[in-house]
This record gives structure tokens, sequence and C-alpha cells, in this order.
């Protein structure tokens, strides 16, 4: 599984570094919102592109609220897996990337 995710991980970061545009924002800080963003996740098509356009990813921390928003300081983050488990994203991630449904 650690090579499988390895690759996934390198396809995400190719398909973001040749401008695969994401909704950054804005950021789930709000129930609603975060409601909002999950509805949409799933009503989506569940391809990585819809999971990482709906998410908001990016490949570095965002700053927002006064606080750096990266994948390794959320509450879905897997460190030993670096992975996020959020059921409506299930994608293996760096350390330092970030998605719009981030929490503390």
């Amino acid at each position: 599984m650690t090579e499988e995710h390895d690759a996934l991980r390198a396809d995400i970061q190719l398909r973001m570094e040749n401008g695969l545009k994401t909704e950054v924002q804005p950021r789930a800080d709000s129930s609603e919102l975060v409601l909002e963003i999950i509805n949409r996740l799933q009503s989506s098509s569940g391809d990585l592109d819809s999971r990482l356009v709906i998410g908001g990813f990016t490949l570095t921390p965002v700053e927002h609220g006064g606080i750096e928003q990266a994948c390794e300081s959320c509450m879905y983050y897997l460190v030993h897996k670096k992975y996020c488990e959020l059921p409506e994203l299930e994608v293996p991630v760096e350390p330092e990337w970030s998605c719009r449904l981030w929490r503390i």
C-alpha cells in the first residue's frame, strides 16, 4: 500500500504543479460550510480531480485566521501513513499540503 500511496502522492503533486485549479477559498470555518463542501464531495463523481478541486487542496500550508493550516496539523491526518482519513477525501497527502476542510 505504501508504494501505491507514494505513486498517488506524486500524481497529485504533478496535477497541482501542472495547473489544476482548486477551490482554496472559502475555508470551511463554520458547520454550514463544512456540510456544504462535504455534500458537494458526496454528490460529485468521486474521482481524484473532483476531490482535489472541491476539497481545495494546495501543495503548501494556508494561513487562515492566524493559523497555519497544513495536513500534518489536521485531525484527519494519519501521520504514519501520510494520509487524509476524512471519508469524503480518503487520499494520501504530504504533511505540508492543505485543504479547506482542515480541522484542529
